[in-house]
């Protein structure tokens, strides 16, 4: 198995098991301080990326660490919204692949700002995607067509679409591990807005703790992974799917170890859902040498 490959498998688990952590943790924490606390996990994968070799910039380095951490900061807002849908009672089964659908926004500022265009394979994927939507809120008796958790899921879409727009550009001008390092460090500031205008609550389980802490760095290591796949000369058009198939990890553990239920309609969302995932993730094949450049969030 090449080193690339491995790569690109751990972060599709540990992405997987991030997008799920948020239910464990549930009314614990609001999702301001799910996102405030989970920086303590995040720190060591900041620190291991510090001391990276790959820090030299090709580019415009003040714009481009200036794009990263817009990047970020955007991201961080989606992450908080992603918290909330999750610690509402909504299904980390149905949320995780629909929130995953964000390269669709990605890739539509792309079209619309930078003049890039679909190729088949991602043309196929928006109208996938749309099928997953509509079977993730086929209406019941009773209900409008649009749900309050698909509104609330939309968010993070759009947000983390932005978030990978901006960390696209910003590496036309710094390298992808510079650029990563910004990302994450633009949660810092937040995290501590976050504190300053919501207290903590009093009693915090240790229980808590760790699962905050282990979400943060299981976000980051994602990052990281996804990263060091580049770095050992994979492929973008094979990593970027690869990676976003994260919620092959999270549904089954929302089913099997949360004891989530999901009906056949929402089962056939999920799957149009992932199908999606892959083929708007797809880049059409570069003749030139790949290089490192920075991963996308689920920001994911």
């Amino acid at each position: 198995m090449p080193r690339w490959l491995r790569w690109s498998l751990l972060a599709l688990v540990s992405w997987g098991v991030w997008a799920v952590m948020a239910k464990l943790i549930g009314e614990a924490l609001s999702g301001a301080h799910n996102q405030a606390l989970s920086i303590l996990g995040i720190l060591p994968v900041m620190l291991a990326m510090a001391f990276t070799k790959r820090l030299a910039t090709p580019g415009n380095r003040r714009r481009g660490i200036l794009l990263a951490l817009a990047a970020g900061a955007i991201s961080c807002l989606g992450n908080v919204v992603y918290y909330d849908a999750l610690s509402r009672g909504g299904k980390a089964a149905m949320i995780v692949p629909l929130t995953a659908l964000y390269p669709l926004a990605t890739i539509f500022m792309a079209m619309l700002l930078l003049k890039e265009q679909l190729n088949r394979v991602q043309l196929v994927g928006v109208i996938i995607s749309l099928v997953a939507i509509y079977f993730f809120n086929v209406p019941r008796e009773g209900e409008g067509f649009f749900s309050p958790w698909l509104l609330l899921a939309l968010v993070p879409i759009v947000l983390w679409g932005a978030s990978g727009f901006l960390q696209k550009l910003s590496t036309n001008h710094i390298s992808g591990e510079l650029s990563t390092l910004c990302f994450l460090g633009a949660f810092v500031p937040f995290g501590v807005l976050f504190l300053v205008q919501q207290p903590l609550p009093a009693v915090i389980t240790t229980k808590t703790w760790l699962l905050v802490i282990g979400q943060g760095f299981f976000l980051a290591l994602g990052n990281f992974a996804v990263l060091a796949a580049f770095a050992d000369n994979g492929r973008a058009s094979i990593i970027t799917p690869l990676a976003a198939l994260y919620p092959l990890v999270s549904v089954p553990i929302a089913i099997g170890f949360l004891g989530e239920h999901i009906a056949p309609r929402e089962a056939i969302g999920i799957v149009f859902a992932l199908i999606s995932v892959v083929a708007l993730s797809y880049e059409t094949p570069s003749t030139n040498p790949p290089r490192s450049i920075a991963s996308v969030t689920p920001t994911t």
